[in-house]
């Protein structure tokens, strides 16, 4: 393989696509045995996989410069064209669940697979095709909207993540003043945000209705393939949160509040835990990711030869600049077999951050993608590919004074707490995706809901007196509602996870990998549930459990 960089990019042949996808459809009626089947369905395996590795590097190269034309005329002419080809796969697996060599097909690759296509076959039709690129053309205006952002700060120009480490001085006022250009340049597209969702709203509904589903809940979460839970098991988790997890981070600001020497806690303060400064990485880039391979190649062999892969192929971007989309993500091109990691580096440590949470995913991709050969079942779902992220980020614990050096211990009690404290954020922003389309919430409703939701999981939460920040305004900070819906709360289904394997890890840190590496193995061949109980890992909708593991984290962090 060849580095990132020197990838050549070039635009599918859409039109032949289409024509690729018929013969499919009919190759998969004429075939006369299983062996003539299985053959068809694995050619169409290999040869879809340029199609899919074009898209990412487009969409890779359009998030790390989002001003780059080239690349955002690409990705438009993708989504005007997702619909009609989504169409023809569909007609395709309907094919395939005809065929009469179904259930040797299930024997082989599983029935999760078989049951992924069957919902498919709910989730799109002729009807929704413009909607869908109508939806696709949003998600692309609202990440434009984002990038663009900038403003001037201690006589520099700063996007989003560039105020963040301002934001953790240990100057009150520079905190303060870092947090109010932050505010001020959301307020600013905060009429561009709630045109672009008012419509997200809109056509997201629209779609649902058109293919027969009650409400854009019910259609998402087909779409997700949350075959194992409903959103009332969600809201019992949700209730769970508030029961468990809300009175412990209560106590963790309350202390924070006593040990920085302020009477109230303002929300630009939650980001600091020590008057003397959070710890943050002793290097840049180059370093950081040295001591990442000597971190990985140390943990085990396996994931020495993972990251040793990534720095070869150079499979990282992970600079802040202008122009470039806020946050990051692991993406993965299939015909290289190669993950790629993307992030916003800010010199605070949220950089070290990304070198676990986002490897976790690359690890996992890296790891199955070797052992099965279906693309389908290289990612689990999301509830499970979330685990391997924040899991990561426990288990290199150990190697943390490579890049804060003696101040190690004190990234780790914060990155512990910080994990605690994140999880009733999630789940508030879940209720509001499922209240604003229970009862179809306008923007004005938005911002009165989220506030009543911010004092319910986050009583602690207060903004100095900014008034679009207290009226409700904050919910436009965070990009999966807009572009990912309904996926955030499982990242506090996978904390779950992941603080089960903290929990093993204390116990007996071998086995705890020994648990770990095989989940990774495992893929996306298993459900929900399954995949849990084979990895020795709890239900998180069971009652018990977070009250299980809230107990646990209370002894590590107020012993």
């Amino acid at each position: 393989m060849k580095t990132f960089k020197e990838l050549v990019y070039e635009r599918p042949d859409f039109e032949q696509e289409k024509d690729a996808l018929k013969r499919y459809a009919e190759d998969i009626k004429n075939a006369s045995s299983y062996e003539e089947l299985r053959n068809v369905f694995l050619d169409r395996e290999e040869a879809s996989r340029h199609f899919d590795t074009m898209f990412n590097v487009a969409y890779i190269r359009n998030s790390i410069d989002t001003r780059d034309e080239f690349y955002d005329a690409e990705m438009t002419n993708f989504y005007k064209r997702q619909g009609s080809l989504t169409l023809l796969e569909q007609e395709a697996e309907a094919a395939l669940l005809k065929s009469p060599y179904l259930e040797d097909l299930k024997r082989e690759f599983g029935e999760l697979l078989v049951q992924e296509i069957e919902i498919g076959q709910k989730l799109a039709s002729p009807e929704v095709v413009d909607d869908m690129a109508l939806d696709s053309a949003l998600c692309q205006e609202y990440n434009r909207v984002i990038s663009a952002c900038s403003t001037e700060f201690d006589g520099k120009a700063c996007n989003f993540s560039g105020l963040l480490k301002h934001m953790q001085s240990v100057n009150r006022k520079e905190r303060q003043e870092a947090f109010r250009a932050w505010a001020d340049m959301y307020e600013g597209v905060s009429g561009e945000l709630d045109r672009i969702y008012d419509q997200m709203v809109e056509v997201r509904s629209r779609i649902a209705g058109k293919l027969g589903f009650d409400s854009f809940i019910s259609f998402v979460y087909a779409r997700m393939g949350r075959f194992d839970y409903t959103p009332e098991d969600v809201k019992n988790f949700r209730r769970q949160v508030k029961e468990y997890i809300v009175p412990l981070c209560q106590r963790l600001f309350e202390e924070q509040a006593e040990r920085l020497g302020v009477e109230e806690l303002q929300w630009y303060d939650e980001q600091l835990t020590d008057p003397d400064g959070n710890a943050v990485p002793a290097g840049g880039r180059e370093e950081m990711l040295g001591w990442g391979r000597e971190m990985y190649q140390e943990l085990a062999p396996e994931a020495g030869e993972f990251f040793d892969f990534m720095l070869e192929h150079e499979l990282f971007d992970l600079e802040t600049r202008l122009g470039k989309q806020p946050g990051g993500y692991c993406a993965f091109l299939k015909e290289e077999k190669a993950p790629f990691i993307f992030s916003n580096f800010n010199g605070t440590s949220a950089d070290v951050d990304v070198l676990t949470h986002e490897a976790g995913h690359a690890f996992e991709a890296y790891t199955s993608s070797r052992i099965y050969p279906l693309s389908a079942m290289v990612w689990s779902s999301s509830e499970i590919n979330e685990i391997h992220s924040m899991s990561m980020e426990f288990f290199t614990y150990p190697w943390m004074e490579k890049f804060f050096g003696d101040k190690a211990e004190r990234y780790r009690m914060r990155h512990l707490a910080q994990a605690l404290e994140a999880v009733p954020y999630m789940v508030c922003v879940d209720e509001l995706q499922h209240r604003v389309f229970e009862e179809g919430l306008n923007a004005e409703g938005r911002r009165r809901v989220w506030r009543e939701l911010e004092q319910t999981y986050m009583p602690w939460r207060s903004y100095d007196g900014n008034v679009f920040l207290e009226n409700g305004g904050f919910w436009m900070q965070k990009l999966h509602i807009f572009v990912n819906p309904f996926y955030y709360v499982d990242y506090a289904l996978a904390q779950m996870g992941a603080f089960e394997f903290y929990k093993k890890m204390t116990k007996n840190k071998e086995q705890a990998w020994a648990d770990y590496y095989k989940l990774c193995k495992s893929g996306g061949s298993r459900g929900y549930f399954e995949t849990l109980a084979y990895a020795g890992l709890s239900n998180p909708f069971r009652d018990g459990t977070l009250k299980e593991i809230a107990d646990f984290l209370e002894t590590k962090l107020f012993s």
